[in-house]
């Protein structure tokens, strides 16, 4: 059993890529952590800035993926990356210095939440591209799977520790040490062996951004699927944006917060160990949509919940379907596509995936001063659980997956 869940482990450049992503994930998560709590504060508790600096993060992936996609097509995927790392290693290490010197204002950590993001736009369709290539056709869902353990991992770990590092080191510990992290990234990409050969074209960059757009209009299914990612995150991921929101609601300090995020990523990880148990399973289109009305309700639960208690469960139970949405969704896209595309169709599906983040997070950080964070986040829920009712039964493309 525990070698079908881990059967990607058996490759080394897989092992590598897995851990150096995990330390530098677990950093992630401290700095968000510590970043989201300075921004409430420092903006003197505004729902609507912690919005804004989550939409600053993720507008560049939106606006920059594409180019990014193509760039992962023409280079080396592990020199992409690393320009990536470092651009996030050094953002970093100034809000370090500006915490702890105490010179830091809410526009400091906007400006560098949008640098971080530049950064991220062009090494997320290398890491998704680079990733495959490491497996097997057959192991690629077990690796899909085992990375968003990883990742979700990352949260538990990450919201733990950084609670402590807040308590004893204050935020700049938790910035410091994410700057430290991104030094295990930059290691393994060194010592990886898998390379990439791109064919040399002459054609420009916008050619070749319309071949990725093309050839996804092309496949049965892929635009469903892209509209599907957008989604999931332009109404989920609002839920983990604001919870201090509902921290602050339950009259609770960071000690709660770590809470909700260790609950969110404990139901990830469980969701991400049973995707990999079921290994390359059918009717993938299926099981997404299934897992995609169990997120809608899950978010539903946890805006209306009366407790602490309900609320951590709500978040488990969220997290679980959101990793498997994810992972199945993200299985399809890259079983479908060819290598020599593979930077440039993942760069689009970065681009719905992660562009439905800051437009979902500026819109609901709009809509929360007026009708409240419980009422937007029940809504959100709700219309989550009708998209998926709507490709289960009317569009039935990725159903038929």
């Amino acid at each position: 059993m525990l070698n079908r869940v881990f059967k990607a482990f058996q490759y080394r450049d897989f092992r590598l890529m897995w851990i150096g992503a995990c330390t530098s994930s677990i950093g992630s998560w401290m700095q968000i952590m510590a970043q989201a709590w300075l921004v409430y504060g420092l903006s003197h508790n505004s729902a609507f800035m912690l919005g804004l600096d989550a939409f600053l993060g993720s507008i560049p992936i939106f606006l920059f993926s594409l180019v990014g996609g193509v760039m992962a097509d023409r280079f080396d995927r592990r020199h992409v990356l690393l320009v990536s790392q470092y651009i996030q290693m050094a953002d970093a290490s100034i809000l370090t210095v500006l915490v702890f010197t105490q010179t830091v204002h809410v526009w400091h950590v906007l400006l560098l939440s949008f640098i971080s993001g530049l950064g991220q736009a062009f090494g997320g369709p290398a890491y998704s591209a680079l990733i495959p290539t490491l497996v097997k056709k057959e192991d690629m869902p077990n690796a899909i799977a085992l990375n968003s353990i990883q990742f979700n991992t990352a949260r538990i770990i990450g919201p733990t520790l950084g609670g402590l590092a807040m308590a004893h080191l204050g935020n700049a510990g938790c910035f410091g040490l994410n700057a430290l992290s991104f030094l295990a990234p930059v290691i393994t990409l060194f010592m990886v062996k898998t390379r990439f050969s791109p064919e040399k074209t002459t054609d420009s960059i916008l050619t070749s951004m319309k071949q990725g757009i093309s050839y996804i209009r092309r496949r049965e299914g892929m635009q469903a699927l892209m509209a599907l990612a957008f989604c999931m995150t332009a109404l989920g991921i609002p839920m983990m944006t604001f919870l201090p929101v509902f921290v602050k609601r339950f009259h609770g300090d960071p000690s709660v917060y770590t809470i909700f995020l260790v609950c969110s990523g404990l139901g990830s990880i469980t969701g991400s160990l049973s995707v990999a148990a079921f290994g390359n399973i059918r009717r993938k289109g299926r099981l997404a949509l299934g897992l995609l009305i169990c997120l809608g309700a899950g978010i539903a639960g946890f805006a209306m919940s009366p407790s602490v208690p309900v609320s951590g469960l709500m978040l488990f139970l969220s997290g679980a379907a959101l990793i498997g949405v994810f992972t199945m969704v993200n299985s399809l896209v890259q079983l479908i596509v060819t290598n020599e595309m593979r930077g440039r169709v993942m760069s689009v599906y970065n681009f719905a995936f992660r562009g439905g983040m800051p437009f979902g997070n500026l819109l609901t950080g709009w809509l929360v001063p007026m009708y409240t964070a419980p009422v937007v986040l029940a809504v959100n829920g709700v219309v989550l659980m009708v998209v998926g009712l709507y490709f289960l039964f009317v569009h039935r493309r990725i159903a038929a997956l």
